[in-house]
């Protein structure tokens, strides 16, 4: 009787499996044949240039540079103006195609990945600077304009925008994806950054989410849409302009590093730096295998200890102040070895450290692959969750030097990986899952900066819960009825 059932609850099971691969491949076929009736009106909007379907096109527009797996569409457009975009948009509507937004492809947790093919939205041509407002403080730019290229053109104003999530990532993408950085413990991130988006919808309508052409630095007026889409990944609609803040470049930038006896002595200065009301700009942890590392990649001579790499931004007369505060603290909870920079050359060489900890990291195992992951706690549970993630890495026989915006509790371990190894990646993929609940333990978040993606979309119904997953997903539904829009990010696939 045993037998019998275990037999037919297998060859249920294959036969669930047969039926999804035939549906997989009948919807292939299908939207295949869609795609052939669609080019024409495709390359009339946006011209032949703009329409691609070779493959190494495809490919790259099919993955970021996490771990996943490469997803390409089936064909990757390339729009040259809003208008463009919202017509094509609608095509894809009518035609229930897909649509994946992409910005330069830095991502790091699948969001650019085709999961259900469609076509790509390539956004590098609409790369103009349309509104600069000096007196304002404020820019707007398309989405082609990276934030690298937007400094640059604000070079001569005396203005920045300060947001620095390492890459050099296009904004729009940046605002979709709430990116941050090394500077967001004094300016922010993304989200408090943005003052207006111009979103194109997934039925082809354009929207303005603080009104058109407004960009008020503050406003109580109706739903805050702006802050919905920061954040959305692309799953709500593709962003087409963003209004950023922009600030005033320092009169005066000090850097310092400072080696501590422990993990806890580090993250005491932190708290108490900041505690102390002193305006810090950037506050960075590396761990000892991450100092190590980098070492031995640039040739350096740091103590290899938990090691604060700070930054200080202000007038002359006030980053005095500020050094001293910071330096006393730091002397009280056992920091040493300090190294002070106040030219930009200096500065640029004490810093090489931090700029250079991904390719450090990958330098520890030649021909390997690295995968960066993070997760964001209270600053009191800091300590706690970095000790017990050292622990887990050495007692699976892991490689992941550790570098945090310690100012935030946002930390990331940069995973070095044999990608031939399945059993090396079982083992990473167990551990992010833990580090990501240990997290979630103590308050936190599993995620701070990366987002979501694919992979982690089952941490995010732990972390928010049924009821608040039930609202992203009704949310989802009201802007994005038929799921066209880079689908199967961020929400799990509701069970049929």
């Amino acid at each position: 009787m045993l037998l019998g059932l275990t037999l037919s609850r297998r060859l249920l099971s294959r036969w669930h499996c047969l039926l999804q691969c035939r549906s997989i491949k009948t919807e292939t076929t299908a939207r295949s044949a869609v795609l052939d009736s669609v080019l024409s009106a495709f390359r009339s909007i946006c011209g032949e240039d703009g329409v691609s379907l070779g493959e190494a096109v495809r490919e790259q527009h099919g993955k970021d540079e996490s771990v996943h797996r490469c997803c390409p569409p089936d064909v990757v457009l390339f729009p040259r103006c809003v208008e463009e975009v919202s017509s094509l948009a609608k095509i894809c509507s009518r035609h229930r195609l897909p649509i994946i937004p992409f910005g330069t492809g830095t991502g790091l947790e699948g969001g650019v990945s085709a999961v259900k093919g469609g076509v790509c939205f390539s956004l590098r041509n609409m790369d103009q600077v349309l509104d600069l407002h000096q007196d304002d403080f404020d820019v707007t730019v398309e989405p082609g304009v990276t934030r690298k290229a937007l400094n640059a053109y604000l070079r001569n104003t005396g203005l920045w925008f300060p947001v620095d999530p390492g890459a050099d990532a296009s904004l729009c993408g940046m605002a979709a994806t709430s990116a941050s950085g090394t500077n967001a413990v004094r300016y922010g991130t993304m989200r408090e950054n943005v003052l207006n988006l111009e979103v194109v919808l997934a039925d082809g309508s354009v929207v303005h989410t603080a009104g058109k052409g407004r960009r008020p630095r503050k406003t109580a007026a109706g739903y805050n849409l702006t802050n919905l889409f920061v954040g959305s990944e692309g799953t709500l609609g593709i962003i087409t302009k963003t209004t950023l803040r922009l600030y005033g470049i320092p009169e005066a930038t000090v850097s310092a590093v400072c080696s501590f006896p422990s993990v806890q002595a580090a993250v005491d200065s932190t708290v108490q730096i900041l505690q102390s009301g002193v305006p810090i700009a950037r506050i960075e942890f590396l761990d000892d295998v991450m100092i190590d590392a980098c070492n031995r990649f640039s040739s350096l001579s740091y103590a290899v200890t938990p090691s604060l790499f700070l930054e200080f931004h202000g007038s002359e007369g006030s980053l005095q102040e500020q050094v001293n505060t910071a330096e006393d603290i730091t002397e009280s909870n056992g920091g040493s070895g300090f190294q002070w920079a106040r030219d930009a050359e200096t500065r640029e060489r004490l810093w090489k450290a931090r700029h250079d900890a991904w390719y450090a990291s990958l330098a520890l195992r030649p021909g390997c692959k690295a995968y960066a992951t993070d997760v964001c706690v209270p600053l009191s549970r800091l300590p706690q969750i970095l000790v017990e993630t050292k622990e887990d890495l050495i007692e699976n026989r892991l490689t992941g030097p550790i570098v945090g915006h310690v100012g935030d509790g946002n930390f990331h371990c940069l995973m070095v990986v044999d990608p031939s190894d399945p059993e090396e990646l079982h083992r990473v993929d167990l551990f992010v899952e833990r580090l990501a609940r240990r997290a979630l333990a103590m308050d936190g978040t599993c995620t701070g900066e990366h987002g979501v993606g694919l992979g982690k979309r089952a941490l995010l119904c732990e972390e928010m819960g049924p009821v608040a997953v039930q609202v992203m997903q009704r949310l989802k539904d009201a802007f994005d009825p038929r799921n066209l829009m880079n689908p199967g990010k961020i929400l799990l696939p509701r069970e049929s």
